[in-house]
């Protein structure tokens, strides 16, 4: 067996980076970008007021009282076409540029109107209130990195800099291939020595919201021939995952049928619970990763080591997932030569301290324990007893399963 920071790596190390497409700005969000996005304007464009008032030349407000006479008007969209001299001021809306020769705004709460003339009731500085050209960024800065997944307030700062349309990595289809006799399709007829196939509806919704394509293969029959044949039909995608069938009993026929008899693995084991029986390889030159058929174990593995994979082939900078630290709210027992992902939820103490809590029933088949979870609390290998109270590293699951 290997760790998992090994089968990690080896994934990771035998990936490709897909090429890039364009996209516009309303399809890019959740996509990947593929190179530095530059500004193609200056924003603000101009100097720019940032409250209601008017414009004004902060010497003409000292010393108080002062008069100022009002030679126009400057709104957004509706600049004043002129300057302004000693004595002079400009009625001035937010967002509205600053008429020349103005070098701050003096405020509406500080003045008061009387026809044209503008009496000052409090001095400003130089600048107050106006928003500078350049003051969020100029033409030509970078304003977003290669490798950042755009979010809408990234949308936001890229239609601000008038950038229409952009290049993000292209999304990898990901075939997916669940394999067993026993397995049946959610509302199909349920034999008496079968089961409801769960792992390809879950493992297609975990591709999605890592950023990829899922191609749903179907289920492959326990024969050489139906695993084959199945199997084939991810010719055009990026990587093939399979689901079930990636241990050495009589039936788990992927090893053999797929990677050639193990002759192009990388791995077929990980010193993880849940998650033994994983495997990385190659199939006709396509990434082979074969998950568990226990539905927690194909699902922590997606999380372990699909999602970077993912991840890897777009030139993703952002999906590690993130990892915090919590007193555990219970006594654990030592660990063997297996490093452990337990579900777990997180609790408050009475101090309102965040605490990890293991569930006591960690089967790898438990679905339910799983949709529970708040978290994945981590134990090395070889870690010895934890005790109420001592701190225990963990994965919060919001946002990702």
């Amino acid at each position: 067996m290997i760790s998992v920071d090994e089968a990690r790596a080896r994934i990771l190390a035998n990936l490709p980076t897909l090429p890039a497409e364009w996209v516009g700005l309303t399809d890019a969000d959740g996509r990947v970008l593929a190179d530095d996005i530059v500004a193609r304007r200056t924003q603000p464009p101009a100097d720019l007021s940032a409250m209601d008032g008017w414009a004004v030349r902060a010497a003409d407000t000292a010393p108080l009282p002062a008069t100022l006479t009002e030679i126009g008007e400057s709104a957004a969209g509706h600049g004043f076409d002129g300057s302004i001299a000693a004595g002079e001021t400009v009625r001035i809306f937010t967002g509205a540029p600053v008429p020349p020769g103005a070098d701050a705004i003096l405020i509406q709460e500080n003045a008061s109107q009387n026809g044209d003339q503008i009496a000052v009731n409090e001095r400003v500085e130089v600048g107050r209130y106006i928003r500078p050209a350049g003051f969020d960024f100029r033409e030509g800065e970078t304003g977003l990195s290669a490798g950042r997944t755009v979010s809408p307030r990234d949308i936001g700062l890229l239609a601000a800099m008038n950038v229409p349309w952009l290049p993000v990595r292209r999304r990898p289809r990901i075939a997916l291939l669940s394999s067993g006799d026993e397995l049946v399709r959610p509302g199909e007829h349920i034999g008496p020595n079968q089961i409801v196939s769960s792992n390809g509806l879950a493992i297609a919704a975990f591709v999605r919201r890592a950023g990829g394509i899922p191609v749903d293969l179907g289920i492959a029959a326990d024969t050489e021939e139906s695993v084959q044949r199945t199997a084939d039909a991810a010719r055009n995608c990026d990587m093939l995952v399979t689901l079930g069938g990636a241990s050495v009993g009589k039936h788990d026929l992927i090893q053999d049928v797929l990677a050639a008899g193990g002759d192009d693995l990388q791995f077929w084991k990980i010193a993880m619970r849940p998650g033994k029986p994983v495997m990385f390889g190659e199939f006709r030159g396509i990434p082979l990763l074969g998950l568990p058929g226990n539905p927690v174990s194909s699902i922590v593995c997606a999380l372990m080591f699909l999602r970077p994979a993912i991840a890897r082939m777009m030139s993703q900078t952002d999906a590690d997932p993130l990892r915090l630290t919590a007193p555990v709210a219970r006594d654990i027992p030592e660990n063997d030569q297996r490093a452990e992902y337990m579900r777990a939820r997180l609790i408050r103490d009475d101090n309102g301290q965040t605490q990890v809590e293991p569930f006591s029933r960690q089967d790898s088949s438990m679905l339910s324990v799983l949709s529970t979870a708040d978290a994945l609390a981590f134990r090395p290998a070889h870690a010895p007893a934890f005790k109420t109270g001592d701190i225990m590293e963990y994965i919060p699951l919001n946002g990702i399963l």
